[in-house]
């Protein structure tokens, strides 16, 4: 499992929160065919294999010349015209924070993830509740909170979207399991590919096996290389991957091995803006 980073800012899990400042991208470049999975009533394009790529949930900011496929959380803007912009959406876990919490236990109390004496099940790392798919009416109602988030990233131009925490389950206590989160990620993937976007796998190697059944177009990794898994994203993916390393030595051995077939970028554990502390991207 990739060692935690910094999830986005500011994108708080309030289902009325606006898209404040989300101009359309207009054309997107760095795309080609269709996806295989989507419907063809709802075909959808898929961003180019082993495009330059930039991994800014931390925060927008203008992307290098050379760079032609973003990742933003979904309450910024898409990165405009000329560049494939991927909608991160944090779709299995609440997102951090008390006003969070609050706005979740208020208005959803009985999707979020309970134990048997009823105490929430939290991803320790990042105090994010985890949402509660473990039967199809659970899912379904989830939909009606997050659905609308991905309609929103489709309303305002982005060309795909980034469902974050489908490996959840494995921080459930056996409370989830693998077939939940695939009968989530099917709905999410069937929401977007309705909506015109395309859906990346978010991390989760063990469901590989299952893309026919989740719907997944290409897929967001963190520390492949440090894991050993980019090739196993390759084959299923058709080399459509868009790998985010945070160590140095794990980007020199992805650049090394799979570098001229994947989308290899290092980024700093903050995914931190240019002229903060800390700041590092670079892309092979």
């Amino acid at each position: 499992m990739p060692v935690p980073v910094r999830r986005a800012t500011g994108a708080l899990a309030l289902a009325a929160l606006p898209l404040a400042g989300c101009a359309p991208a207009g054309p997107s470049t760095g795309a080609d065919r269709p996806s295989p999975t989507a419907t063809a009533r709802h075909a959808v394009r898929l961003p180019a294999a082993d495009a330059v790529f930039d991994y800014q949930i931390g925060g927008p900011y203008r992307p290098a010349d050379d760079v032609t496929v973003v990742s933003r959380d979904r309450t910024a803007p898409p990165a405009g015209a000329g560049r494939y912009t991927v909608c991160y959406v944090n779709a299995f876990q609440a997102q951090p924070g008390a006003d969070a919490r609050r706005w979740w236990q208020r208005h959803h109390p009985d999707l979020l993830l309970r134990d048997p004496d009823g105490a929430l099940v939290v991803d320790e790392d990042w105090d994010e509740p985890l949402l509660d798919v473990s039967t199809p009416a659970k899912r379904t109602a989830l939909m009606d909170v997050v659905g609308p988030w991905i309609d929103g990233c489709a309303q305002a131009g982005f060309d795909a979207v980034e469902p974050d925490n489908l490996d959840s389950y494995e921080r459930s206590d056996d409370l989830l399991t693998k077939d939940d989160a695939r009968a989530f990620a099917a709905l999410l993937t069937r929401r977007a590919h309705d909506r015109g976007l395309a859906a990346a796998q978010k991390n989760t190697s063990d469901l590989l096996p299952e893309r026919h059944r989740t719907g997944f177009d290409f897929a967001v990794t963190e520390e492949c290389a440090r894991y050993q898994e980019c090739t196993d994203y390759a084959e299923v993916y058709d080399d459509r991957v868009f790998d985010v390393e945070y160590r140095r030595a794990d980007f020199d051995t992805a650049c090394r091995t799979v570098g001229d077939r994947l989308s290899v970028t290092l980024r700093d554990r903050d995914v931190s803006r240019p002229g903060t502390d800390g700041y590092v991207r670079r892309a092979c």
